[in-house]
C-alpha cells in the first residue's frame, strides 16, 4: 500500500468543514477590511525566494524544495507566499493606478522541514498584505485584524509581541554591538546559532534552544538602538495599540527569520502549542519591492499558521456538518428511477439529498438515513406509486404524511422548513 510522504497530511471529510469555516470567518474579516483575494502560483523560479529570504536563511540553504525543470531552470515549491504577492504587483504594475493596495491569499507553503506538532512540510497559512502605507498605523491594522480574528476563532491564550528591527539607519549599530555580544558567549551557543552569529545575528535571537535563550538573555535590545525616525514610528504603533485596547508585549528578542523585514515585526503567540508558540507573525518589509525590481513602496504583511489554527479554535467540525434535509427510501425499480430523479432535483433546488442506489430493504435504507442523520425519509414504493403519493416521514417527531406526487419537489420545499 502507497502511503503519504512524510510531513504531508490529508484533510478528510469531517475534519475539511473545520478547514471551511475558518476559511469563511477570515475572508469575510479581510474583505471587511478592504482587503482582495489574490491567488498566486505553487512554483516559482527559485532565484524569486533567494533574493527575497536571502540566500543565508535556513529557509533557503536547506528547507526548500527546488528543482530544475526540462530546460535546467530552477523552481521551487513556494516555502512563502509574500515573494510572490510582491512579484505580482510588480509584474501586472498593480501600483500604477493606485500603490495603496490590500491582498489576501490562503494556500499551501512548502518546506523540508522536521514534522512536528501542527507543523507539516506541506502547511497551509492565510497571508494579508497592505502596500503603499509607510505608516506605522498600517502595523497596527493588522495586529488588530489578526486579534479580531482569534476572538471570532474562540482561540484561547492569545498575546500579541511585538518589537522594532530598526531600517537601514540604525541596524548597522545594533547588529555590531550584537556581533560583539555573541562573540563573548558563543561557547554557550548551539551549534545552529554559532553558525548563525557571523551570517545572520539576529536569527540568533529568536532560537528557542533554552541554553541559548539563557545565554542571549542580557543581549543589547535593538529599541535602544533605533534612529529617530524608527522610535517615532514604534511610538505610535503602541499608542494606537493601547487606544485600541489591543494587550501586547514588547519582545526584545522578537526577530522575524526572513531578510526583507525592518521596523515593526509582531507575534501571535499562544501558551497551547509549546516551544513553537507563534501562530501568527509578520511585519513591515518596505524594501523588498525594490529590491525585487519594483518601485520604491513601503509594505507590511501577516502570515497565519493555518494547520496550528485547526488545533486552537474553539470551534468544531462538527458545528459545520451539513445533514441531509431529506432521505429518498424506494422499494422497486421503477421507484428506484425515480428517485434518484428527484435527489437530483431536490439538490438543483439547494436541499441536501441521499438516497440508496443498491435496491435494499426499507428497513436497511431507513437505518442508512439514520447514520446519515437525515431530517426527513421520503418512502415510495409500487403502493405509493399507485395512489399517487409519497410518504414523507419526520425522522424527528416519526409524523407522517402523504405527498402528491404531481409538483413533488415544490411541496416537500413546502412541507421542510431547512435549517
Amino acid at each position: 500500500m502507497i502511503q503519504l510522504i512524510r510531513g504531508f497530511k490529508d484533510i478528510l471529510p469531517g475534519e475539511v468543514e473545520l478547514w471551511q469555516a475558518i476559511e469563511k470567518v477570515a475572508r469575510d474579516l479581510l474583505e471587511d477590511f478592504g482587503f482582495k483575494e489574490i491567488r498566486i502560483p505553487i512554483m516559482e523560479r527559485t532565484e524569486l525566494f533567494a533574493r527575497s529570504i536571502g540566500e543565508d536563511t535556513d529557509i533557503v540553504e536547506k528547507e526548500m524544495y527546488t528543482f530544475p525543470d526540462r530546460k535546467g531552470d530552477l523552481i521551487t515549491l513556494r516555502p512563502e507566499a509574500t515573494a510572490s504577492i510582491v512579484r505580482a504587483y510588480i509584474q501586472h504594475r498593480l501600483y500604477a493606478s493606485d500603490p495603496v493596495q490590500k491582498f489576501y491569499t490562503i494556500g499551501p507553503m512548502f518546506r523540508r522541514e522536521r514534522p512536528q506538532k501542527g507543523r507539516y512540510r506541506q502547511f497551509y497559512q492565510i497571508n494579508a498584505e497592505i502596500f503603499g502605507v509607510p505608516s506605522g498605523l498600517a502595523d497596527v491594522q493588522l495586529i488588530f485584524l489578526l486579534v479580531t480574528l482569534f476572538s471570532r476563532l474562540q482561540v484561547p491564550d492569545v498575546n500579541a509581541h511585538i518589537n522594532s528591527l530598526g531600517c537601514p539607519k540604525c541596524r548597522p549599530k545594533f547588529k555590531a554591538a550584537l556581533s560583539e555580544f555573541l562573540a563573548a558567549v558563543s561557547d554557550e551557543l548551539c551549534a545552529d546559532c554559532r553558525r548563525r552569529k557571523d551570517r545572520n545575528p539576529l536569527r540568533v535571537l529568536d532560537c528557542k534552544v533554552p541554553a541559548c535563550r539563557e545565554a542571549m538573555a542580557e543581549a543589547p535590545s535593538i529599541l535602544d538602538h533605533l534612529c529617530s525616525e524608527c522610535k517615532k514610528d514604534f511610538a505610535e504603533v503602541k499608542s494606537m495599540l493601547k487606544k485600541l485596547g489591543v494587550p501586547f508585549v514588547v519582545d526584545k528578542n522578537l526577530v522575524r527569520g526572513l531578510d526583507y523585514y525592518a521596523r515593526t515585526t509582531f507575534e501571535i503567540q499562544t501558551e497551547s502549542l509549546g516551544a513553537q508558540n507563534a501562530v501568527a507573525g509578520g511585519g513591515r518589509y518596505d524594501g523588498l519591492v525594490g529590491e525585487l525590481g519594483g518601485p520604491d513602496i513601503p509594505a507590511t504583511g501577516f502570515a497565519i499558521g493555518f494547520d496550528r489554527l485547526t488545533e486552537l479554535t474553539g470551534l468544531a467540525a462538527g458545528q459545520f456538518y451539513r445533514k441531509p434535509d431529506i432521505f429518498v427510501a424506494a422499494l422497486g425499480d421503477k421507484s428506484r428511477l425515480l428517485a434518484f430523479e428527484w435527489i437530483c432535483a431536490f439538490g438543483d433546488e439547494g436541499m441536501r439529498a441521499e438516497m440508496d442506489f443498491a435496491g435494499k430493504s426499507l428497513k436497511s435504507q431507513m437505518k442508512q438515513a439514520d447514520r446519515l442523520e437525515a431530517g426527513h425519509v421520503l418512502i415510495v414504493g409500487d403502493d405509493e406509486l399507485g395512489k399517487g403519493e409519497a410518504i414523507l416521514r419526520n425522522m424527528e417527531t416519526k409524523e407522517q404524511v402523504p405527498v402528491p406526487l404531481d409538483s413533488l419537489i415544490r411541496n416537500i420545499k413546502e412541507k421542510i422548513i431547512i435549517q
